[in-house]
């Protein structure tokens, strides 16, 4: 089923996001874990992919057919493109179409350290794959960042490279993380100003690890709200503790965008099945209206 087919239905729903082994790694322990997510019953799952070259492609690939074909669950598989040429993508898109992908979320990608791609490259960015790939007969999806991409220097000038990826035949975009509902809701607010019609999934981030959240919103530019401070500093050293704390803030953030007509929500579960199931659990009540 492609995305766009869900989120025309309106909501509320849950997807999650999970990421495949690194490369060379024994698939087997991670379809198992992927399997446990699935379980929960999202509306879909999408599966990460390697940095610049692909580094995981194949995997992505492995586990995507994996979540589709034997966890009965639409999938998103994602793709990067910087350092990319057009036959590389041409052989990865093909090989998602023959494991039955449809649903392609495209991305540029880091680049590695200390690594410059000439300025001729095929894809310089996201809305270069996108280009390449619409009217191919895939469901397109894309990121955004509602607290202003990190190598964009202004606001509006992030918004014009959202609409251009859009315009280039974007079906829908994922919001990266966020840990204040206002953030969000103000965002779609200017993408809707802007001329973006698409849906906007929210992603969400339960955080279970306060070691690993600075250097997360360090990378993603994403602002921690004082009260979220406030938690991990009280419960970030206690495993246990943070992982109630987490599932119990993301809760609401769910809870708090459906109720204000939010129809879906990405989560990104780290592949964590406890972390899935409870949220779920959580929200039994209102998925089922």
């Amino acid at each position: 089923m492609k995305i766009s087919e869900i989120l025309a239905k309106g909501g509320p729903s849950v997807s999650f996001e999970v990421f495949p082994p690194k490369k060379d790694r024994p698939l087997e322990g991670t379809k198992e874990i992927v399997a446990q997510i699935a379980a929960a019953a999202p509306s879909f799952m999408s599966v990460t992919y390697g940095a610049a070259g692909g580094s995981t492609g194949a995997n992505t690939r492995a586990i995507a057919e994996h979540v589709q074909k034997s966890c009965g669950v639409p999938v998103l598989a994602h793709l990067t493109c910087v350092g990319a040429t057009r036959e590389s993508i041409g052989r990865e898109v093909e090989s998602f179409r023959e494991a039955g992908i449809e649903n392609i979320l495209c991305l540029r990608g880091d680049c590695p350290p200390g690594i410059e791609f000439p300025g001729n490259a095929a894809f310089m960015h996201a809305s270069d794959l996108v280009r390449e790939l619409s009217g191919k007969g895939f469901c397109l999806g894309g990121a955004c960042y509602p607290e202003v991409h990190p190598e964009s220097a202004h606001f509006t000038d992030d918004i014009a490279h959202v609409k251009e990826k859009v315009d280039a035949g974007l079906d829908f975009l994922t919001t990266q993380m966020f840990f204040d509902n206002n953030v969000y809701f103000h965002y779609l607010a200017r993408l809707r100003d802007a001329g973006v019609t698409v849906p906007v999934v929210a992603g969400i981030m339960p955080v279970t690890n306060g070691r690993q959240i600075a250097r997360i919103c360090e990378l993603s530019g994403t602002s921690l709200p004082p009260r979220f401070r406030a938690i991990v500093d009280r419960f970030g050293d206690d495993p246990a503790a943070m992982l109630d704390a987490g599932v119990a803030y993301a809760t609401e953030q769910i809870i708090d965008l459906f109720a204000n007509g939010v129809g879906h929500v990405h989560v990104y579960t780290m592949n964590k099945p406890e972390l899935a199931r409870r949220i779920m659990d959580n929200l039994a009540g209102i998925l089922v209206r």
